[in-house]
């Protein structure tokens, strides 16, 4: 029998777009959060551990939170994403105002997870159809050289309130990455008819993107090969980016590497899933009504747990 899968939470981020901690506000009916929802399905479909990856001042709070109600239901740990770089080989003092960026805080995971996980954002909606198919890859198909990456449409997951990040995915006839590409500035404009379009701006200039472009909300089927692979780049990325403190080190350059070296397959799992996020605060109002459909048709129960 082999080990359920883990599945990793990435709820260590600023929220500087949103304004307040968003990890923990509440959007369902009982003051459920989005990790509540992630959480539920993923107990649902066959996970058995939950690890939070917080920065180490949220922990009491994060505890408050999720300890209680997840007793007995699903094993709980935390990893602390930190500014010491001392534990990935860097033993250099690096002054900066926010974290490495989301492939950092998968690699502070590292002495917690020893089984195929899944990682995902705190903030984000994903919907039972990814969980599922997500834990059934992670316990029938995944090897070091085989991994996985929940693919949305990024038309189904853009925000009406400013630019959104995603991994943008090139995709071969078998349905596996041939390379994923961070896009840290797409939104909504209008073309000259005057009907609404989706871009992204690289260097001042913008591209069209097809609304049914496979990207990545950072939804991951991993071995723990990938800390080894990571670990190796991060310390080239520092070594390139100490003078640049904004600099991010994000989840898709590592699998882009492997895949590009051959040293794995990153099979693209379609998703009929909508997903929905908080990137802004004016999306919370968006996101509480469709959680409210959800409930209303069924798809989860009033109070979760």
């Amino acid at each position: 029998m082999m080990n359920k899968p883990t599945l990793l939470i990435l709820a260590a981020g600023m929220a500087s777009r949103y304004g307040s901690l968003k990890q923990i506000d509440s959007f369902g009916p009982h003051g459920e959060t989005i990790i509540d929802y992630s959480i539920y399905d993923a107990i649902k479909a066959g996970f058995g551990k939950v690890v939070f990856i917080i920065r180490e001042e949220f922990l009491e709070k994060m505890r408050e939170v999720f300890d209680e109600k997840l007793r007995g239901k699903i094993e709980v740990d935390y990893a602390f994403q930190s500014y010491d770089l001392t534990k990935f080989g860097i033993d250099r003092i690096i002054e900066r105002s926010k974290p490495w960026g989301t492939a950092h805080a998968v690699m502070s995971a590292r002495d917690k997870v020893n089984e195929p996980f899944c990682v995902i954002n705190a903030d984000d909606f994903y919907g039972t159809d990814a969980f599922v198919k997500m834990a059934q890859f992670l316990t029938t198909d995944v090897a070091d050289d085989k991994m996985a990456l929940m693919g949305f449409q990024v038309g189904n997951t853009m925000s009406d309130y400013g630019y959104v990040s995603r991994g943008v995915c090139e995709v071969d006839e078998n349905g596996h990455m041939k390379s994923v590409t961070e896009r840290t500035n797409i939104y909504y404009t209008d073309d000259d008819q005057g009907n609404r379009k989706i871009v992204y701006e690289e260097n001042g200039v913008k591209h069209d993107l097809d609304p049914k472009t496979r990207v990545s909300m950072n939804f991951w089927g991993f071995t723990p090969k990938i800390f080894d692979v990571a670990a190796g780049m991060f310390q080239d990325f520092v070594a390139s980016n100490a003078d640049n403190p904004k600099s991010e080190f994000f989840i898709p350059t590592v699998p882009d590497y492997m895949v590009k070296r051959g040293m794995a397959d990153f099979k693209v799992i379609p998703t009929s899933s909508k997903w929905f996020g908080v990137t802004y605060k004016e999306d919370k109002a968006m996101v509480q009504q469709s959680i409210s459909a959800l409930l209303a048709e069924g798809a989860y129960p009033e109070k979760l747990f």
